[in-house]
Parts: C-alpha cells; sequence; structure tokens
C-alpha cells in the first residue's frame, strides 16, 4: 500500500468513484447523431451529453443495481408460473418458490425505500424500445 493510500479515509471512496466516472463521461465522444447535423439544419448544433453529478454518483449506481436485480426477479417469477402451469413442481415447491419470490420483492420493496426510490424509478426509458421492464399489472 502506497503512503498516499494509508493516509486516505474509507469514506473518500465514493468520491474517488464520482471523480472517476466524471472523468470517464467528459471524455466519451458524443454519437454520431449528435456531432452531425441532418441536412439543411443549423451547423453548430450542441452534442446531448450525460449529465454526471459526483454527488448523486452512489444512487444513481444502487438505481442501476436495483434495476437489474428487478429485472432477474421478474424474469424468474416468468418462469417459475410457466413452470407452475406446465405441472413440472410438486404443489411443496410450488409453496416455497412463491414465498420465496414474494420475500425477494419484500426485500426489493425495502431497498428502494432505503435509498428514497420507488419501483417505478428502476423502469428505465429505453427510448423507442419501450421501458425496460413490463408495466405493473
Amino acid at each position: 500500500m502506497t503512503s498516499e493510500e494509508e493516509g486516505r479515509r474509507p469514506g473518500t471512496r465514493f468520491d474517488d468513484v464520482a471523480e472517476a466516472a466524471t472523468r470517464a463521461f467528459r471524455l466519451l465522444p458524443a454519437a454520431p447523431q449528435d456531432t452531425l447535423p441532418p441536412p439543411g439544419a443549423a451547423r453548430h448544433r450542441p452534442a446531448h451529453r450525460i449529465s454526471t453529478d459526483p454527488d448523486t454518483v452512489e444512487r444513481d449506481l444502487v438505481k442501476l443495481v436495483l434495476t437489474l436485480v428487478e429485472l432477474l426477479r421478474q424474469l424468474m417469477e416468468r418462469q417459475a408460473l410457466q413452470r407452475v402451469d406446465a405441472g413440472d413442481l410438486t404443489e411443496e415447491q410450488e409453496e416455497r418458490l412463491g414465498a420465496t419470490l414474494m420475500i425477494l420483492h419484500s426485500r426489493m420493496v425495502e431497498l428502494c425505500a432505503r435509498y428514497d426510490l420507488t419501483m417505478q424509478d428502476l423502469n428505465l426509458d429505453l427510448g423507442p424500445l419501450g421501458t425496460l421492464l413490463p408495466p405493473s399489472e
């Protein structure tokens, strides 16, 4: 460990991550559609950039991780329902699987509350593709 690393307080790791993310996003080139104006359009159109805020990088990272966990949870739930409909599971397995999925959903809601997020916040908008997660039923 270097003397610089020894002198760091553990709380500054998040600051380091936020600073690194900010630097990385500044280095990203703009997408081609952001730099090349369409025919007949004004020549100096500003490029769309991702705005990063070092103060929110931890929350944004948590949001991304929770979004992926929620996507996987929903996929597992759908597969479980397909297995139940196909009759592949015993009654005991169905009960255990249902209880496990309910607990996982409950934990997701708790984690969202801890980070001041809602389940709807996890549903990323993918532009023309629509939203990442299917609509709530």
